[in-house]
């Protein structure tokens, strides 16, 4: 008993002695300026970790806010495509003359021979549509419909060209042009400006025009069919199409299959 009363004293002592010690500290005249720079220097850190930490959040929220903008300010060609349809690739549609349609393999015979192209003692098929100024004078060339240039050629033959891609294999052809304001792998809207018309040897009784194509998985179509429509006509045709084929393909299958069935049935009866 006399042991624990004693330690508690001894502890006593330690915590009187420790307080007094503190308060002849707060008592020297250095203690409160040096409170003062310490109780500073920690509210200044605080308020430069938030200032930093903020503007870290203002800079992140303004380059979220640039990027949904610039998403929301261009639209993807692909959107433009569906609400789009063909159009003549004249700035002054108006003004415009066709000077050689499309051969049509399923027209009369009357509008075959017009659609021919006679070049080096040969005729050939036109593959799309020869445009021109009623005044036979040079004009603009225009888009067709948004898409992506894929190609751009200078060709004395065919009077330079351009390919705009639309859709996986929907691609419209210009050649025939001078003055080229596109470049390879550039996006262009419908209705902007790629090149000026000119001639080519490959057509010279054409005059100054341009030739236009549209063309699904590099087969040529007739543009007439297509102008005023969307491209999502171009599809649905070409994918008819696909399917008659496939179709005729079986059909001529099973009359093989069938043939060799009766021959081998007629040697089995004899």
């Amino acid at each position: 008993m006399m042991a624990e009363v004693m330690k508690m004293r001894e502890e006593e002592k330690k915590r009187s002695s420790q307080l007094s010690k503190w308060k002849g500290i707060t008592k020297k005249r250095w203690f409160l300026p040096a409170l003062y720079i310490t109780s500073a220097a920690v509210i200044l850190t605080g308020i430069l970790v938030y200032q930093a930490s903020d503007d870290e959040f203002t800079k992140e929220l303004s380059e979220t806010r640039q990027n949904i903008t610039s998403e929301e300010s261009e639209p993807s060609i692909e959107v433009n495509n569906s609400l789009e349809t063909f159009t003549i690739p004249m700035a002054e549609a108006e003004s415009a003359v066709i000077k050689k349609e499309f051969y049509d393999v399923n027209g009369d015979t009357k509008q075959q021979e017009a659609s021919l192209v006679f070049y080096n003692n040969t005729y050939q098929p036109n593959t799309g549509i020869d445009y021109a100024m009623k005044d036979g004078k040079e004009f603009e060339v225009i888009a067709s419909m948004s898409g992506k240039v894929v190609s751009v050629q200078e060709d004395a033959l065919l009077g330079n060209s351009v390919v705009i891609e639309h859709d996986k294999g929907m691609e419209t052809h210009y050649s025939s042009i001078t003055d080229i304001e596109v470049k390879e792998g550039e996006k262009v809207k419908q209705g902007e400006t790629i090149a000026k018309s000119s001639t080519s040897g490959i057509n010279a009784e054409a005059g100054n025009h341009v030739h236009f194509e549209v063309r699904k998985d590099n087969t040529a179509v007739n543009p007439l069919d297509y102008l005023d429509k969307p491209l999502s006509s171009l599809k649905a045709d070409q994918a008819e199409k696909e399917e008659k084929a496939a179709d005729q393909q079986d059909e001529k299958g099973n009359e093989s299959e069938d043939s060799g069935n009766m021959e081998n049935g007629e040697e089995t009866g004899n």
